[in-house]
């Protein structure tokens, strides 16, 4: 992965022309300030319209690049109706006050998929086996919550049984990553932090991950096989949300990381428990019941947005923008 790829975090002069105001601020109001809105380009459009459903006008104190992200810090309350409305204009936007610091050692365990891929790798393996309908509606429910997921797993790799391992590596071979999957895991190793996966998903798909961006860790479900044919079964435990939770928690104690400065990112139900015990949980374009959960979500941006959120920890450049 080349340097190319790192998402660089700066201050830009067309954000000093766009918001003047910034360059007036004090260091002290740049202190206080907890709020994050972010996407591509935001325009002063944009903000007269959060400031339309406002009892006040929001103040802006800093704004810095993120690769092509505009982040503005903004030192007032951040009202729900202003939330609606930044999420109108397909902006997203963070509390930012007390999360990890960026230039210290940290960890970001990511589910895999819907979140460091695009598709749910057993959905596309059932439909090579001819039951892509029967598992997929299993799988919605699932992610939502709805059922039980190590249940629902093995009712859903159960349906696979008999299918030649081959389609396997049909699916492999396409995997389509996630937008700014790459970026992502060089900007945090550039930064010195550990990146990993914690996945309901299988290690055919997973190891493949880890091996690609030479990550510290990847788990997830190891799919039976014998004589060239799925068995419909899983070796071993199920990787479920207890499962996921833990890993975190060990791999922070491995590399002596602080609590705090540990992040969980994914999209289903079973993502909800490492995100609770980590020291930020982002839900990325993920389901109504993890977006209310967690401690951010993203909902519009690529998961660059990541960096976006991380990058208000960085005092320093903060005071300088």
């Amino acid at each position: 992965m080349d340097v190319a790829s790192v998402l660089k975090i700066n201050k830009h002069p067309t954000l000093f022309k766009r918001f003047p105001e910034i360059l007036s601020v004090t260091n002290t109001s740049k202190r206080q300030a907890n709020w994050l809105v972010y996407g591509n380009h935001i325009t002063t459009d944009n903000i007269d319209a959060i400031n339309d459903v406002g009892l006040s006008t929001i103040e802006i104190v800093a704004a810095w690049k993120v690769g092509s992200y505009d982040a503005i810090l903004i030192a007032s309350e951040l009202t729900l109706a202003q939330q609606q409305v930044v999420l109108e204009q397909q902006l997203d936007f963070a509390y930012v006050s007390d999360i990890p610091d960026l230039s210290m050692p940290g960890i970001v365990v990511l589910d895999m998929d819907s979140t460091a891929i695009e598709i749910e790798c057993i959905d596309e393996i059932a439909k090579l086996a001819g039951v892509g309908e029967e598992v997929a509606a299993v799988t919605e429910r699932a992610m939502s919550g709805e059922l039980d997921f190590e249940q629902s797993l093995r009712q859903r790799v159960a349906a696979l049984a008999g299918a030649d391992e081959a389609i396997l590596t049909q699916v492999r071979d396409q995997l389509p990553l996630m937008a700014e999957l790459p970026q992502l895991i060089a900007t945090l190793h550039h930064y010195g932090w550990q990146v990993a996966i914690a996945s309901g998903g299988f290690t055919y798909f997973s190891d493949h991950l880890q091996q690609q961006f030479k990550l510290v860790s990847a788990t997830s479900n190891t799919l039976e096989i014998i004589d060239g044919k799925l068995t419909g079964k899983i070796l071993g435990k199920v990787v479920d949300a207890k499962a996921k939770a833990e890993i975190l928690l060990a791999l922070a104690e491995e590399f002596d990381i602080e609590p705090h400065n540990t992040v969980a990112v994914g999209d289903g139900a079973n993502d909800l428990l490492m995100m609770e015990i980590a020291g930020l949980g982002i839900a990325y374009h993920a389901k109504p019941k993890v977006d209310q959960q967690a401690d951010v979500a993203i909902r519009h941006a690529d998961l660059g947005a990541v960096i976006c959120i991380l990058s208000a920890s960085l005092a320093e450049q903060r005071l300088a923008w």
